[in-house]
């Protein structure tokens, strides 16, 4: 009984439907490029698909992990929203690097730098969904996660759907969208907060 009064509570907060977008955008923000990453490290690199598959997610992981741990370290003087934001323009940066370089090199570092921008994207919104509905509980982040599995299944799919027959690049154009939302809702969230702090 608790577990159903407490889905239709969230079922009825307009936070909770707005943090369940980002978590979907982060989860698909992540796995759009990393999946494709190994293909990207074949033909920036010109090596053999074994080392792709350990080169490119290599290197992306290697980058995810880095701005994780930056925040980390760094987080308590880091305004969490902002340091979001700026994530997800970088993203949007990355996506077009990957998409429109003419060099492989680049679409390569291009995925690289994908990684760094996504680290933050959904441990950072589990914190702003601890912040902005404080009384959740377990049914929030239950249904969080599962807008993030959601989004690292929708990501890949988009852009191996809209590549099929085409360019891998211009499916990972198409997944743009996802950092583009990101970036909107943590502006939308931010505005819901300024209110409450006068």
């Amino acid at each position: 009984m608790r577990a159903a009064c407490a889905f239709r509570n969230l079922q009825k907060s307009g936070p909770f439907w707005l943090l369940f977008i980002l978590m979907l955008c982060a989860g698909a923000s992540e796995q759009a490029v990393s999946q494709w990453a190994s293909t990207f490290a074949e033909t920036g690199l010109h090596v053999s698909k074994s080392i792709g598959d350990l080169a490119g997610p290599s290197f992306f992981a290697f980058l995810m992990g880095s701005s994780r741990a930056f925040y980390g370290v760094k987080g308590q003087k880091i305004k969490l929203l902002a340091f979001m934001e700026g994530s997800a323009l970088l993203c949007v940066a990355s996506y077009l690097l990957i998409s429109l370089s003419p060099v492989a090199a680049l679409s390569l570092f291009g995925c690289g730098l994908a990684g760094l921008s996504v680290g933050i994207l959904w441990p950072g919104t589990f914190s702003i969904a601890a912040k902005v509905l404080p009384k959740g509980g377990t049914m929030l982040y239950a249904l969080l996660a599962l807008a993030g599995d959601l989004g690292c299944s929708a990501g890949p799919t988009l852009a191996g759907f809209v590549a099929a027959g085409s360019d891998l690049r211009h499916g990972i154009l198409s997944a743009i969208v996802f950092p583009l939302v990101m970036f909107l809702g943590c502006l939308a969230v931010q505005r819901q907060e300024r209110p409450a702090k006068r």
